[in-house]
């Protein structure tokens, strides 16, 4: 049912028909489903003005329908509003409407063109269907018949328009605080963010500081080495001669460990007599230069028995007092038979001897490669741990024939020096002395450094291997032929050069199957030129070119330039001659050498071999490898 309103005045009729027409006109120029909001046209009558915007179509619209656009009075231009042209109502202005200017129902209504349409109806945030609601609203009133109250009457102005479309003004109120406040949400998010507000932030991320870590130092890079001078001086021609057959030579600097010359040195071959050289580096470090080898004769089972015990020492002399066998120095069976008789009692003048020669088996005394005429000429003993002036059968003399039985010639000498004392033995045989038997005597040897320089000399062969067995009971072995290979790896690590195809099967290198590298040989006599861990005992004792030992009658000739320069161990087997040693160059360079010529023996390769060292030492270190 509709309410009674009063009828319109004239100008108000026309007012609302003008309304009318222009919305028509909007909504027949816009598409029915884009809300734009109208700017007033210049020239547009205060009815125009009044409204502010196009009519949209009246559809239902939500806040959640689509978003809203925020609008403030700067977004859309407002034309200017020519109060000239609008009715005067300003009679009206401000005071409350009279009771029969409100509508029963309560809503305040207002004609277009009243004293408030100078405040634009655009509502702030609200969408563009409901800010163009209150135009329509009038327009749609007009077209139905519906009058519209006089500016005076009640129910005018923006409450009566309130009045009269309540859930749509609290839409659009609704929407608009929406919009407000997500605004001002992100504005004072940004406000907190620059200007430190005391609303707490969230923390930030803990900042990880790398543990500072000191870098490891670079690597210098190794100094320049002084490049080597071209070496020019070449002792090829020297070892183009078949009296050397296979050449195996090493030479380097002794005090660089520069090689210098190589021919095969690295292979391992038969050093011959230079073996011993191994030998006395084997003994100076297991038994040191100070060792002595001792003599004994101890008290056996009984009273009137003696046991004369064997301590490796191929030195002990027949000779008497004041005569020097061919190991100056050397203990004398005398001196023992005269200790015995001291300790004997006066009852006893007649005594059984027992030889002891157990200290290593005494059946070991012999290597099947050697020849028999090593000991028929008078080169080798056999290998016993008790014998007398290394069995020979003169004992002032280095080459002198050896016994079967070294054993039995000690017992008949020490025999006749026991008589020579007065006391008689009634018989000789083969034993061991009883465990802790009191010492009745006991004579030493020279000193191992001593016997090593006695060895290099003149290559005692008897000398090494006493040396060699010694040592190998001195590290716990059993002292045979057999032990030697690990004797003498055991002994020789101490120095620090690789024994790499080192192979030992006696010791003073008479067997063709001991092998040994020349530049291991080279590398061992430089050490022992600087006197490393007392090797300056092995180059002592080396015999010197034209001067000493096994090289007294050598370097004549052209190599007698060398004699006095060269100190050099020699070797002579069936199979092949060596040489190795230290050449002091004519330069001054001092130069570490091993030369082994394999093949048949031949006298001439003796020569052969001074003649190469000569070479080394007219070069010095100028010496070339080519």
């Amino acid at each position: 049912m509709t309410d009674e309103q009063p009828p319109l005045s004239r100008r108000e009729r026309r007012d609302a028909e003008r309304a009318q027409e222009h919305d028509d006109r909007a909504r027949a120029a816009e598409p029915a489903t884009e809300a734009m909001p109208m700017v007033p046209e210049e020239g547009a009558d205060a009815g125009d003005q009044g409204s502010g915007v196009h009519d949209e179509p009246t559809a239902a619209y939500s806040v959640v329908d689509e978003p809203t656009a925020a609008y403030s009075v700067v977004d859309e231009p407002t034309a200017a509003i020519d109060r000239s042209e609008l009715p005067d109502f300003d009679g009206d202005a401000g005071r409350e409407p009279a009771a029969s200017e409100v509508a029963p129902g309560g809503d305040e209504r207002r004609a277009p063109g009243s004293a408030h349409d100078d405040v634009p109806t655009v509502l702030i945030g609200a969408p563009a269907g409901l800010a163009s609601e209150s135009a329509a609203g009038y327009a749609a009133a007009a077209a139905a018949g519906d009058q519209l109250a006089p500016a005076t009457a009640p129910g005018g102005g923006l409450s009566g328009l309130f009045r009269r479309h309540p859930r749509a003004w609290l839409t659009a109120a609704l929407a608009t605080a929406f919009a407000l406040l997500g605004a001002g949400s992100v504005v004072a998010g940004v406000a907190v963010g620059a200007s430190g507000s005391t609303q707490a932030a969230p923390e930030p991320p803990p900042v990880v500081v790398p543990t500072e870590t000191e870098e490891p130092p670079r690597p210098l890079p190794d100094p320049l080495t002084t490049p080597s001078a071209l070496r020019t001086c070449s002792i090829t021609p020297q070892t183009q001669t078949a009296a050397l057959g296979a050449l195996y030579a090493s030479v380097l600097d002794a005090n660089t460990g520069e090689v210098l010359f190589d021919r095969n040195a690295a292979a391992p071959e038969r050093p011959a007599s230079v073996l011993k050289v191994l030998t006395a580096a084997a003994a100076l470090d297991v038994l040191g230069p100070d060792h002595r080898l001792t003599t004994r004769v101890v008290q056996g089972d009984d009273p009137d028995t003696i046991v004369l015990v064997g301590g490796g020492d191929a030195t002990l002399s027949r000779l008497g007092s004041g005569s020097e066998s061919f190991y100056p120095g050397a203990p004398k069976l005398g001196d023992l038979a005269a200790q015995v008789r001291a300790k004997l009692t006066d009852e006893v003048d007649e005594v059984t001897l027992v030889l002891d020669s157990t200290l290593w088996d005494p059946n070991d005394s012999w290597e099947s490669s050697w020849d028999r005429s090593e000991q028929t000429q008078g080169y080798m003993s056999e290998v016993t741990a008790l014998q007398v002036d290394g069995d020979r059968d003169d004992p002032t003399r280095g080459t002198s024939r050896r016994s079967d039985d070294p054993v039995a010639r000690a017992g008949e000498w020490f025999t006749s020096a026991l008589q020579a004392e007065g006391v008689r033995v009634d018989s000789v045989k083969l034993g061991a002395a009883p465990a802790n038997a009191a010492v009745l005597a006991e004579v030493q040897s020279q000193p191992v450094a001593t016997l090593v320089r006695q060895m290099l000399l003149v290559s005692d062969n008897t000398i090494a291997e006493m040396l060699a067995r010694v040592t190998s009971k001195r590290l716990g072995l059993a002292g045979t032929f057999g032990s030697l290979q690990e004797t003498y790896s055991r002994a020789l690590s101490n120095y620090g050069i690789p024994t790499t195809g080192m192979t030992i099967r006696d010791g003073s290198g008479l067997s063709e199957h001991n092998r040994a590298t020349p530049v291991y040989v080279s590398q061992l006599l430089a050490k022992a030129l600087h006197g490393e861990r007392n090797l300056r005992v092995l180059y002592d004792g080396l015999p010197v070119a034209g001067k000493t030992g096994s090289l007294a009658s050598r370097y004549t000739g052209d190599n007698a330039v060398a004699r006095g320069a060269i100190a050099a161990k020699t070797g002579w087997i069936w199979t092949g001659r060596s040489l190795a040693g230290v050449v002091n160059a004519a330069d001054g360079t001092q130069l570490a050498f091993a030369f082994y010529a394999v093949g048949d023996d031949d006298v001439v390769t003796t020569t052969a071999l001074d003649t190469l060292a000569t070479a080394v030492y007219r070069c010095g270190a100028n010496l070339s490898n080519q």
